[in-house]
């Protein structure tokens, strides 16, 4: 086998593949064994029919396509690879000498891994963030934590009130002929809470439990049901139980339950700190993601068309995959939505090269740094995945193989370089019309 490369505008190369004859001519006898049994000629039992007679009936031709895909098959990859070339893409085939006797050729056009000119990316640019915590937010906070240690409590010695939760029984009516669903016993129901049709449940403040009464409403034009739209209805109602939300008081009692502290003061001086530690670790995030912007923003790159539309379609799988846990099918999602996956993937583009350019980039700075990651940091990095698995480490690293082990590498120097360019990173005040400026380019 031997393989030529042409190189092309926007980092594609057109790979010449041109294997022997010989090896072409063990590609069509294969092609024979596979398909006789499907092939039937007069006078011949099926899959008996000589190769010979079987290309007199059809052509010469009749096996060049199974040859030629098993031939792809087996030789794309290693061409690949002694092409010399780092290729990002799906090869576009097109087979440009296929005939017995002769050298099989094929071309395959590739993009390849462009190159990154970096600009400036360290002490670039970021908003500066300050960091404060009020005490109204330390006050919604606690009110969270209480709110979550809220109890139900039955009433029995008042009527029902907004906010109250209680079991009703109803059956509804529409010029005195019952509908379907419009009777329960013991219905769970939130005063208040909008579940039902507008004016039905301000009708059951005031009544008192076992109080048999009725509830006048009027179905919305807009309701589901096409023989309730607009009609008047009448449900007979009688509220069985009630209960109220008792949130907790701020007392110690309360602070001692909920924490490992004694007194107000402690308690909400640990909430303020853990309320800061969120603020700090968001800050972070947000400073690591601005950099990285700038860095990007500063560097060059030609990136192929091919590996656009690659990485498009790979997200529209992500999405696929997504939509499918939620119960969904992508082909509902087209059908609802009007598109269909050329589409879906042309939306993605941008979003997509968003991506090479920040995976590409985050690549070159660990190179120019020198960022390299040793055993020991790898080591450490799937001791603590075992962990989580709850497997043995040994294990795990044999199931991750040297490709998983190589590419987890090189996950955690592109981690290393992001945490570089950030720390390197310079904090100014930039007017809010700048930064609605770049959310809005960004867009």
């Amino acid at each position: 086998m031997s393989v030529s490369v042409e190189k092309k505008d926007n980092n594609t190369a057109v790979l010449t593949i041109e294997i022997a004859a010989e090896k072409f001519a063990e590609a069509l006898e294969k092609a024979y064994q596979k398909q006789k049994g499907t092939i039937a000629l007069p006078g011949f039992r099926k899959g008996k029919a000589p190769r010979k007679m079987i290309e007199k009936m059809y052509g010469k031709a009749v096996f060049y396509e199974e040859a030629a895909n098993e031939l792809l098959q087996e030789t794309y990859d290693e061409a690949a690879k002694e092409s010399g070339e780092e290729i990002v893409s799906s090869p576009q085939i097109d087979i440009t000498q296929v005939e017995e006797g002769k050298n099989f050729i094929y071309t395959a056009t590739v993009a390849l891994k462009p190159e990154v000119g970096l600009g400036q990316y360290l002490g670039v640019e970021v908003p500066k963030s300050e960091i404060t915590v009020s005490e109204d937010e330390i006050d919604a906070e606690i009110d969270r934590e209480r709110n979550q240690n809220a109890r139900d409590i039955d009433v029995d010695d008042r009527p029902v009130k907004n906010g109250d939760h209680i079991k009703l029984d109803f059956d509804g009516s529409v010029e005195g002929v019952p509908f379907e669903g419009g009777k329960s016993s013991d219905y769970d129901l939130t005063v208040g809470s909008g579940s039902f049709i507008p004016g039905f449940e301000e009708q059951i403040v005031g009544k008192n439990i076992g109080e048999d009464f009725d509830v006048e409403v009027t179905f919305p034009e807009d309701y589901h049901e096409e023989s309730l739209k607009g009609r008047p209805a009448v449900f007979k109602c009688r509220v069985n139980s009630i209960s109220e939300r008792q949130v907790p008081e701020l007392n110690e009692d309360f602070v001692q339950d909920v924490s490992e502290f004694d007194t107000i003061e402690e308690y909400r001086d640990d909430v303020e700190k853990k309320i800061r530690e969120r603020k700090e670790a968001q800050a972070k995030s947000e400073k690591e993601t601005a950099a990285v912007k700038a860095a990007v923003k500063n560097a060059s790159i030609d990136i192929p068309d091919a590996m656009i539309e690659e990485q498009a379609s790979r997200m529209l799988e992500e999405f696929a995959q997504q939509i499918r846990s939620q119960g969904l099918s992508i082909d509902k999602y087209m059908e609802i939505t009007g598109l269909d996956s050329a589409k879906m993937v042309d939306q993605m583009k941008p979003q997509a090269v968003e991506r090479i350019r920040n995976s590409l980039v985050l690549e070159a700075v660990a190179k120019a740094e020198n960022i390299e990651i040793s055993d020991e940091r790898l080591d450490e990095e799937v001791a603590k995945m075992a962990e989580a698995y709850k497997m043995e480490k040994e294990k795990l690293y044999d199931l991750m193989g040297e490709e998983s082990r190589k590419q987890m590498k090189q996950d955690l120097a592109v981690q290393e370089a992001v945490k570089r360019i950030a720390e390197a990173s310079v904090e100014v005040d930039m007017p809010e019309e700048e930064l609605d400026v770049e959310e809005n380019a960004e867009e």
